[in-house]
């Protein structure tokens, strides 16, 4: 937020023509004075710029820490995975998984870092506009409309992670005065998040002709998502109905969502572009990732560094019934069988229960065919199984026939699959919400049969056979099911769907919090989950506490003014 220069990725003159269909292929490498882009093509240098934080990296030296995917904040801080690797590979991310977390942690910090440069670019640009003599006043106002989201989208991700967060616009932010930052957090910033959202759907296009660009839908999704959040069903529930009005997207293939070869497909509404082999280090390859790898040099990425691993807890929440059906409250009464404490000699059998396949999708698991692979070895891929369980995360992999086109040439971490931010089946879920809420229980199982009809009718993992590989069965809610008997049925069904739609895609803590329920189920979570991984003994969820981190300790110190910090530290920390 200090920097009075703005990084940009080519000369100007030619970097609009460099950049082909997707226009964040290249991301900013070299610097340039702000004086240097007042005109056309220095704005929307500049954009790419704001744009090109999406992914977390570009921040200075943070990583993982403040990774688009929240696997961190989003999925080890929930029931949805552990952290993996061993004990002593990156013990602050265990700290987080305990709910220890504290607010020198480097994480906070390279988070709050990201989110904050972020914000500062996205001002930047704003403040060129006003400056900049060679652009339409329509080609101004999508220019800011994009700018706009972009603010709104990183105080966005600040709000879901500290709650109480100061809001900085380009009225406020000062490139040259470092103490113009200095902003009290003693405001709800909601409003300010909604407003932002609310001109960039009133000026963007429904289409744009690069990808990765921000449209009026993604804009109307992301304000509606802001909505929910803040609890405002009602208000909510008529943008997601404008989005299905537009018949601009429609559900597809369940695993196209989560292939390279299948970015930016129709139900793509916000997505995150990833490149490699761009001329770049491999960065724009979902860096903020490059730790969730099978461990062995055999496995996608090469080998390396067996974090962000499913849970059992998770694992048996795609059991299904006889009738195909979630089982909403015994699903995790009995382990899903698998090769914990087994050799790779041993031999081994998965487990023949009723499944629903987005299982595969989303996990490995012994035996079962990894992508184009083979069958997923087991132990041998995990770095520690008696630590962090038998299973890996599968849905940011590569298929191995893509290696080198689709991974950088250097580092096979680094993938060119796109990170799908928000998707139309988010908006069928949250008007699933919506319903429930408003009552309309039929409606709201109509939604969510939309969702479980995709996951019968899209590709199943299969053997070298053709086969299925497992007992995969799924089926809709039937009429007059008592999952949708009474609103409390109902709430717990939608939610449920969109933990199995979504597992291992960084929404799941959040998703927690705002509805509610983030100790109830935390609590449970641990006290059963305590007696299969020794390290979560005496863990526990603090209710008032950790539904939000900590502020980064150094961002309250250099918030000082007149000797008193104007940031103010979260309720227990």
């Amino acid at each position: 937020m200090k920097k009075n220069i703005i990084a940009v990725s080519l000369v100007m003159a030619g970097l609009l023509s460099s950049c082909g269909d997707s226009f964040l292929d290249v991301k900013p490498q070299g610097v340039a004075l702000v004086t240097q882009l007042n005109n056309k093509s220095g704005v929307n240098a500049s954009l790419i710029g704001a744009y090109s934080l999406l992914d977390g990296i570009g921040s200075g030296g943070t990583n993982w820490h403040g990774a688009v995917s929240n696997w961190v904040y989003g999925g080890v801080a929930s029931d949805d995975c552990y952290k993996g690797s061993d004990a002593s590979d990156q013990p602050e991310i265990t700290g987080i998984e305990r709910y220890e977390v504290q607010p020198a942690f480097v994480h906070m910090r390279g988070k709050w870092r990201v989110v904050y440069d972020g914000v500062s670019r996205c001002n930047e640009v704003i403040q060129l506009v006003a400056k900049t003599t060679d652009m339409t006043d329509a080609e101004k106002t999508q220019v800011i409309a994009e700018a706009r989201f972009l603010r709104g989208h990183y105080h966005f991700e600040a709000k879901k992670m500290w709650n109480m967060v100061p809001y900085i616009d380009e009225k406020i932010y000062n490139p040259s005065d470092p103490t113009s930052v200095k902003v009290p957090n003693d405001k709800n910033i909601w409003s300010n998040i909604e407003d932002d959202f609310k001109y960039a759907m009133d000026n963007l296009p429904e289409t744009q002709s690069q990808k990765g660009r921000c449209t009026k839908y993604a804009a109307m999704a992301y304000l509606a998502k802001a909505y929910l959040f803040e609890g405002k069903y009602s208000t909510a529930k008529p943008l997601l109905e404008s989005i299905v009005a537009s018949g601009k997207y429609r559900l597809v293939d369940y695993h196209d969502n989560y292939k390279a070869a299948t970015n930016n497909n129709a139900e793509s509404i916000f997505e995150v572009q990833f490149s490699v082999n761009d001329g770049t280090n491999g960065n724009n390859g979902n860096a903020g990732d490059e730790l969730n790898w099978p461990y062995f040099s055999g496995a996608p990425g090469g080998g390396c560094c067996g974090f962000y691993l499913p849970s059992l807890n998770l694992v048996n929440a795609f059991k299904t019934d006889g009738n195909g059906l979630p089982m909403l409250d015994t699903f995790n009464d009995t382990d899903l069988k698998s090769d914990q404490g087994l050799k790779i000699t041993d031999s081994f059998t998965p487990d023949t229960a009723p499944l629903d396949p987005r299982l595969d999708w989303t996990v490995g698991r012994r035996g079962i065919p990894f992508l184009d692979w083979g069958p997923m070895p087991g132990v041998t891929w995990i770095r520690d199984q008696t630590y962090s369980g038998p299973y890996t995360g599968k849905k940011w992999m590569y298929y191995k026939a893509e290696e080198g086109t689709n991974t950088h040439s250097t580092n096979k971490r680094r993938v060119a699959n796109n990170y799908r931010m928000i998707k139309y089946s988010h908006v069928l879920l949250w008007l699933a919400e919506c319903e429930v809420e408003a009552g309309n229980l039929t409606k709201a199982q109509d939604y969510v049969n939309q969702i479980r009809k995709r996951a019968k009718n899209s590709t199943y993992v299969t053997t070298s056979d053709g086969k299925p590989a497992a007992n995969y069965v799924v089926n809709e809610y039937p009429s007059g099911s008592s999952a949708f008997a009474n609103q409390t049925a109902a709430r717990k069904a939608v939610r449920f769907e969109q933990r199995l739609e979504f597992a291992m895609e960084g929404h799941r803590f959040f998703d927690l919090v705002r509805w509610g329920i983030a100790d109830q189920t935390l609590n449970t979570y641990l006290q059963a989950e305590s007696k299969k991984r020794t390290y979560l003994n005496g863990a526990s969820f603090t209710k008032g506490k950790h539904e939000y981190f900590p502020l980064p300790v150094d961002e309250i110190n250099n918030s000082y003014v007149n000797g008193a910090p104007t940031l103010k530290q979260n309720p227990g920390y």
